[in-house]
């Protein structure tokens, strides 16, 4: 079945792309695997200068890719604009940085000279979402890449014209053939893959439920896995806390992307002695958000990426309110084309209700009371899923406390949480394991050989 490439603003079928077939996937695969012993014999910076080039490329195509990535996942332009920047710079890193990363570590023992040397696996087989197109891709690929690995890309099934220029964007870079390729396959293929004894790794960024099915056959065939799956980020806001920067803030981390975000501040835990405060500047700042075409700069509030994920939030919204939630903003579907969803306020949010429990995938901002800091830190970590959370306070102390007892893989302090090139990123819990970006992001898909030398 064809790939169907379809714009969120209004329904309109781009394009539809034939999957690979058999004969074609298995090209690909014996081409990364052919290609990966003399990609990871060429020398570090041999392979970093590939990424510098594709950094060029990037910014170079810049208007065009990002205008790609907007008909076909939704996003606003502008946000589409700074994924692409991001990708760059991500190369960026990685071509500066991955000699210093990789080299040899020197280690005390009884031997004449020990020390610790990091090999590239093999094939890493990538498996992305939709809803950072290139940036997912680009800050697995980068560092995978400058390792020494070669890289397979299993793309969402709604970008496929964002997997097929991420390749462009490698080919035009001039990167050896096999060492990068996408495939256009489904579910089930994918499935397969991590199975074939050719590939040596899976990296995976996604739901939980494609999480515990990657990991459980990536166990079974004894290979190397980093996920990096949902979340349900806590956004606490403390009474001593600037409330007008705060919501300026809380709108920025809650709506980017149309909330389609897993670092998303998707639960807000408000300490009840600013609560009512907050409240009454957040409700108008959602409100003004404005709906409309993501190409025009004008527009605040993309669309949904697609139908099934607008009716999947509207019943988590509609369950909630009907829990005993308060609906201040929004709370439905917009009439017209399109997928879109009004942003909405849920206030007096409690356990068992999906607002609490689980992800909500979309503009919902999700208020929960808290009596106090301390009750307000529980809350934080009453959730399985373990990816981000921030602290607002105006005592940089209090706030650092704060947020070495939140129990999640990033934590921020008077800060919207946010994965930066230079620092280690992903979560715990439901929300995964592993590490992408920085120095540990890179030595999540090398061996780490000990040499001993009498």
């Amino acid at each position: 079945m064809a790939l169907q490439s379809i714009n969120p603003f209004d329904g309109e079928t781009l394009e539809s792309i034939a999957p690979h077939d058999a004969a074609a996937l298995e090209r690909a695969v014996g081409a990364a695997a052919a290609a990966a012993g003399a990609w990871a014999a060429r020398p570090v910076t041999e392979r970093t200068a590939f990424l510098k080039a594709a950094a060029e490329r990037l910014r170079a195509g810049r208007a065009e890719l990002a205008r790609v990535i907007t008909r076909e996942m939704g996003k606003l332009i502008g946000e589409a604009e700074a994924e692409v920047d991001k990708c760059a710079l991500v190369c960026d890193y990685y071509a500066e940085h991955a000699e210093r990363f990789l080299a040899d570590a020197p280690v005390e023992s009884d031997a004449g000279r020990s020390l610790v040397v990091h090999q590239p696996l093999g094939v890493v087989l990538a498996v992305m979402p939709w809803n950072f197109p290139f940036w997912q891709v680009f800050r697995c690929a980068a560092p995978a890449l400058a390792a020494g690995n070669t890289v397979l890309l299993k793309h969402a099934s709604n970008v496929p014209r964002c997997a097929l220029k991420i390749a462009e964007v490698f080919v035009d870079a001039g990167l050896p053939a096999g060492v990068f390729a996408t495939l256009l396959i489904d579910a089930a293929r994918t499935e397969a893959l991590v199975a074939d004894p050719r590939i040596r790794a899976v990296s995976l960024t996604g739901s939980e439920a494609a999480g515990r099915r990657v990991a459980s056959l990536a166990g079974e065939h004894l290979k190397k896995t980093v996920l990096e799956l949902g979340g349900s980020d806590a956004f606490v806001v403390l009474e001593d806390a600037d409330l007008d920067a705060v919501v300026e803030a809380a709108v920025r981390g809650r709506f980017i992307n149309a909330g389609q975000s897993c670092i998303a501040a998707k639960r807000f835990i408000v300490v009840d002695a600013c609560a009512e405060d907050f409240l009454a500047r957040l409700r108008p700042a959602i409100e003004a958000l404005r709906p409309g075409d993501p190409l025009d700069p004008a527009t605040t509030l993309a669309p949904l990426a697609r139908a099934d994920l607008r009716d999947e939030l509207d019943e988590q919204v509609r369950e909630s309110v009907r829990a005993g939630a308060r609906c201040l903003a929004g709370g439905g579907a917009l009439d017209g084309p399109g997928w879109f969803y009004a942003a909405t306020l849920l206030d007096r949010v409690a356990p068992g209700m999906p607002a609490y429990e689980d992800e909500l995938f979309g503009p919902v901002a999700v208020v929960i009371r808290a009596g106090d800091e301390a009750e307000a830190l529980r809350i934080a970590n009453d959730s399985r899923f373990g990816l981000g959370g921030s602290v607002w306070t105006a005592d940089p102390v209090r706030g650092e406390a704060f947020a070495r007892r939140m129990a999640c893989g990033a934590a921020f302090v008077n800060g919207i949480v946010k994965s930066d090139p230079r620092l280690p990123f992903g979560g715990i819990k439901d929300s995964g394991y592993g590490r992408e970006l920085g120095e540990l992001g890179i030595r999540e898909f090398v061996n780490a050989k000990t040499l001993w030398i009498a």
